[in-house]
């Protein structure tokens, strides 16, 4: 696997883009046993949940974003990288989730499950289902991660003086006021 090397992005925004989508709907996961899931989404993490097919589930909360599950019999192992977020409101939040999950987790087929730490801005763990999905538990923000693109200064789009060693710092909002703070001075904005 080639070495990954960090660098700034240009952007390629247009007022008319080539296919006019109107939102991101779904994504997909694939489960071994639909019912196990069925019961983990509802009883562990408290998602809404219908059966729209003999081996298929829609899930969802708190948007209207979907997850269409598909029984497969086997599932793909997800790295971790390619986790899904899962907002609660506090640290101690977490922390209850954490010591619950720990608690549950022969119960739910939970494989693995990280430390709770501070990282890229949040207060958060990682842990890997029954079908070898990665979640993250978070204590987020309202709206997740949109906070994001509200703020010009967490956008490192076409900016030369940030330092590749600090990209997991642009979820931080005392380095992100920083930053900010340098540009109005340096007159780079």
């Amino acid at each position: 696997m080639p070495e990954i090397q960090p660098r700034i992005t240009k952007s390629y925004r247009t007022d008319k883009p080539l296919i006019p989508i109107q939102m991101i709907s779904h994504g997909t996961l694939t489960v071994i046993d639909i019912q196990e899931s069925r019961r983990f989404y509802e009883e562990v993490l408290g998602f809404e949940v219908i059966q729209h097919g003999f081996a298929g589930l829609l899930i969802r909360l708190g948007t209207d974003h979907v997850y269409v599950v598909v029984e497969e019999g086997e599932s793909s192992p997800m790295r971790l990288l390619d986790h899904n977020g899962l907002d609660v409101a506090t640290n101690e939040a977490v922390d209850a989730a954490h010591a619950k999950l720990l608690e549950v987790k022969d119960e739910y087929g939970i494989k693995r499950m990280t430390k709770v730490q501070q990282q890229h801005g949040a207060y958060s763990f990682y842990f890997e289902d029954l079908n070898s999905c990665w979640w993250e538990i978070l204590a987020g923000r309202k709206h997740g991660y949109s906070f994001a693109f509200e703020d010009p200064n967490r956008d490192m789009t076409g900016k030369d003086d940030i330092d590749p060693d600090q990209l997991p710092l642009m979820f931080d909002d005392e380095f992100v006021a920083e930053l900010a703070a340098k540009r109005a001075q340096s007159g780079k904005g």
